[in-house]
């Protein structure tokens, strides 16, 4: 996996804590790009520690229904990604303008105990993200791009196809999974997706049942 100018290839260039961006709706999938606009002061210290450091932050949700743990924190859902900075501004009026760009997911383990405003955890990184490429012949590509369509339809809303047409099935996924206007629950499984053709898979069925609920019969939409 080659972001920016870091390559990430076995687990030895991966950490073993990462500081944490809990943020609810917010998918960064590997290979995706999230723009962030911080200006938190907690978060503006997890940036400036993270710039002089590995430049690399973990974006995960709170868990859904966001429970509070003994702490006052939001207990957070089990998993997230790994995304490095790539991209870097000052606003000029106190915030940091970013963006990050997916490296691989990994599994929350304990937090750890520091001085720090922002949280850190022992992460567990999923190592088979750093190749997802090779999974990208599993993709059933017109399916995918079938629901896409429908769904831009239904919504009267209009997409670059040549850009499109030249997107990677890896990119093509995760992409559209990013962009996708669809709520916490939703946005978390498709993160949690045990791999590229099911994450496809999981995207095109999720379109299909708002498509159903929004305009009746998915089916006759998806024709």
């Amino acid at each position: 996996m080659q972001v920016g100018n870091a390559r990430y290839l076995k687990p030895g260039d991966l950490p073993d804590s990462i500081a944490v961006f809990p943020l609810t709706g917010a998918l960064l999938l590997p290979a995706g790009q999230l723009p962030l606009n911080i200006f938190e002061p907690r978060y503006l210290a997890m940036l400036d520690a993270a710039l002089t450091g590995n430049r690399l932050i973990g974006m995960v949700q709170p868990a859904l229904g966001e429970h509070e743990d003994k702490g006052g924190e939001p207990n957070l859902a089990a998993v997230g990604c790994l995304g490095r900075i790539t991209s870097f501004a000052e606003t000029g009026d106190g915030r940091y303008i970013v963006s990050l760009t997916g490296v691989c997911r990994f599994r929350l383990l304990e937090e750890k105990a520091t001085s720090d405003p922002f949280r850190t955890f022992r992460i567990a990184p999923f190592i088979a993200d750093l190749s997802a490429a090779n999974e990208e012949d599993a993709v059933d590509r017109a399916a995918l791009l079938t629901a896409f369509k429908a769904y831009l339809d239904a919504n009267k809303l209009e997409a670059d196809w040549e850009s499109v047409e030249r997107a990677s099935n890896l990119t093509l996924v995760n992409s559209l999974a990013m962009m996708s206007p669809f709520g916490p629950a939703e946005k978390q499984a498709l993160l949690e997706a045990p791999d590229l053709k099911t994450r496809a898979e999981t995207l095109i069925a999720i379109t299909e049942i708002v498509l159903a609920r929004v305009f009746g019969d998915s089916d006759t939409v998806l024709q």
